[in-house]
């Protein structure tokens, strides 16, 4: 079987067990991935970039390399190649655990109360939830949304219509590695800079085109383009910029401002500034414009990755009858 058949069938596969299954309590790989990654910055860390550039590329070349000997070794076999890139795909998105967890919180909120909506919060994002009123948990909660679903779903699904399992798995620990190391604080400043600048280099298309379908899904596609143009560079990340603006725009709603990690505080630009406040409704609109926006990055992923194989097949034809 053709390999952009085998992302075709396997992507859509994993995207389903995704959707029935959702992730695994116990045993996920990308928190044995985690661990692993861990273990070596024990070994290796040291307040200084080379060091932590080393560290990724310890850790993401080696999930790579497993990747692709596995993709090697089952690639005669149509259907063991089918379910390595269904458990793939499986392993790396986790939409289902993101809408999961964001309607938890939201629940939580609508009922009033307050300490449970904390209580759940960092199973989400990284926000300091004692710092936040109903508001601003909300607010939270619809950013993460947003970003995430870039992070864990469609950033996954391109990187794994351009390489495979190994772009699958590849995205999957670059990301996790920024999520580990790649934050400023006073201990990973320097060492998780090479994290962090390559999760912003592998992270460009998912999020460019997370904020194209948000545009399009979204029920304001001109409050969308808007806010997208005027206010995604505000944003200090290259990519959470355009993503948490689109859909600031397609839902009408006003994001940024005061944020606390880890007894930091930050003042964000506001994004979409025309909007109103984010309300606990705008919560289960952002899950559902989340989801649309997966299933449609998955049908244009493999769209893609099959017309690129046709039309590398047809010139590679042409070529063959003219010389």
């Amino acid at each position: 079987m053709r390999a952009d058949r085998v992302f075709a069938y396997g992507a859509a596969a994993g995207l389903l067990g995704d959707l029935l299954l959702g992730d695994p309590r116990r045993g996920h790989p990308v928190a044995a991935f985690g661990r692993a990654a861990g273990a070596v910055e024990r070994v290796l860390w040291q307040d200084h970039r080379g060091w932590g550039a080393l560290h990724t590329a310890v850790c993401a070349g080696g999930a790579v390399s497993l990747a692709a000997l596995a993709a090697t070794s089952v690639r005669t076999s149509r259907t063991a190649s089918v379910a390595l890139t269904a458990t793939a795909t499986w392993a790396v998105v986790g939409g289902t655990s993101l809408g999961r967890e964001a309607r938890a919180v939201g629940e939580a909120l609508a009922a009033g109360d307050l300490e449970a909506a904390r209580e759940r919060l960092p199973h989400l994002c990284g926000r300091d939830p004692q710092a936040l009123d109903a508001d601003g948990i909300a607010r939270a909660v619809v950013e993460s949304v947003a970003e995430n679903t870039s992070d864990a779903v469609v950033g996954a699904l391109v990187w794994g219509a351009v390489a495979g399992v190994p772009g699958l798995v590849g995205f999957r620990a670059v990301n996790t590695l920024d999520a580990m190391v790649g934050h400023k604080s006073p201990k990973y400043r320097r060492y998780g800079w090479a994290s962090a600048r390559l999760d912003d280099v592998a992270g460009w298309p998912g999020s460019r085109l997370t904020a194209v379908l948000a545009t399009v899904a979204g029920s304001d596609l001109r409050g969308a383009v808007r806010a997208w143009r005027s206010d995604a560079a505000k944003h200090p990340s290259p990519n959470a910029g355009p993503v948490e603006a689109s859909f600031a725009g397609a839902l009408g709603v006003r994001l940024g401002g005061r944020l606390s990690y880890g007894g930091r505080v930050e003042h964000r630009p506001v994004l979409n500034g025309d909007g109103r406040a984010v309300q606990v409704d705008d919560i289960e609109r952002a899950v559902r414009l989340s989801q649309r926006v997966g299933g449609l990055a998955l049908g244009l992923c493999v769209a893609g990755r099959l017309l690129t194989t046709r039309l590398l097949n047809g010139r590679l034809s042409a070529k063959g009858r003219t010389s």
